[in-house]
């Protein structure tokens, strides 16, 4: 059984990427899989990394344009929805202004897919600040309006995943929310965590990269910022006591990601998709910044998964990205759940 796909605010592809490696079988031999139908994103490059990486034989599925001219009821039918509402108004480090917002408000169109297309199965995915929202209230509301979706509404199972527990090298929470239609009756468990107490490294995630793999540039530094650097041990940041006094930050704000170097030992430190100057992510060795292709290994991309754009916006594409490896996980637990497979899943 295939599940035909359609996306939202759909970025580079990560969690497409994830939907469409993801593939179980179960007692009787039957196949269940996931296929990309259509997806939309407002940003161009993000766009042609999608088509250039998921559906090269199918470049028109990917509409690019603002979700609010979308023509969602002349969309292709689908059996499963996905969508990575915008997070901009939820997020710790963003003004928070919520669901009045003009990114908050858009997970509305992705209840405007629901209630048109009824999809079998949905995964939504967001920042853990979306819980603190308004001091809860915009979760709720949230979910109560997925819930009541489509002409059958959706059994929910929201979840906030450490993505490190799941094989993803980077500490990375992010709340993911599994909706089944009800009159389907089929109930989804939350996968085990398959890493729980072996964390994989920054280190491991970057060895034996290949000298000729795409986006794999190395950044350019003035020769304060090597210099800087060249005084902060691994594990640490721009506020280390060993930095000279004239290499100083001069800020009251002491943010922690600061020219703060990996841990080889450790998991990366959350890559995001936006900041100024020291916000990169620094090697724990080398006195630079990590390149475009380590970021998308701390991601989990494949090496031959190609991202599409100027080296500032490939770097937005991979921060806003979910890592593939963890939401494949998720999938083929949706997957097992329809094909009627025990999996390890948590207790609740």
């Amino acid at each position: 059984m295939m599940f035909r796909k359609g996306e939202l605010f759909s970025g580079p592809g990560g969690l497409s990427y994830a939907a469409i490696n993801s593939k179980v079988k179960n007692t009787l031999g039957k196949d269940f899989g996931i296929k990309h139908v259509w997806s939309n994103d407002f940003d161009k490059d993000s766009c042609n990394t999608f088509r250039f990486n998921i559906c090269p034989e199918n470049k028109d599925s990917v509409i690019h344009k603002n979700v609010e001219e979308l023509e969602i009821e002349k969309l292709p039918p689908i059996d499963c929805f996905v969508f990575g509402f915008p997070c901009n108004d939820f997020s710790e480090v963003g003004k928070k202004k919520g669901t009045d917002g003009n990114f908050g408000k858009l997970y509305k169109y992705g209840v405007k897919v629901l209630n048109y297309h009824n999809p079998k199965w949905f995964l939504a995915e967001n920042v853990p600040g979306l819980k603190s929202s308004k001091n809860g209230e915009d979760l709720k509301k949230i979910l109560n309006e997925l819930s009541n979706a489509g002409d059958f509404g959706y059994e929910l199972t929201p979840h906030e995943y450490k993505f490190e527990e799941y094989g993803v090298p980077q500490i990375r929470k992010r709340i993911i929310i599994v909706g089944i239609r009800k009159d389907l009756n089929i109930k989804f468990k939350i996968p085990r965590p398959t890493t729980p107490n072996k964390f994989m490294t920054a280190s491991e995630a970057l060895k034996n990269i290949p000298a000729d793999v795409s986006n794999n540039e190395l950044p350019k530094h003035t020769k304060e910022v090597m210099e800087r650097l060249s005084y902060i041990p691994a594990g640490e940041n721009a506020w280390y006591d060993g930095i000279p006094e004239h290499l100083r930050i001069k800020t009251n704000t002491k943010l922690s990601q600061i020219y703060k170097r990996l841990d080889p030992n450790k998991p990366s430190y959350t890559i995001t998709a936006s900041g100024g100057g020291g916000t990169h992510v620094y090697h724990w060795k080398e006195n630079r910044a990590l390149t475009n292709r380590e970021r998308a290994r701390i991601q989990t991309f494949p090496d031959n998964f190609v991202f599409i754009g100027e080296k500032e916006s490939v770097r937005k594409q991979i921060g806003m990205a979910v890592p593939p490896h963890g939401a494949q996980i998720i999938f083929e637990a949706i997957l097992k759940c329809f094909a009627g497979i025990e999996y390890p899943f948590v207790e609740k």
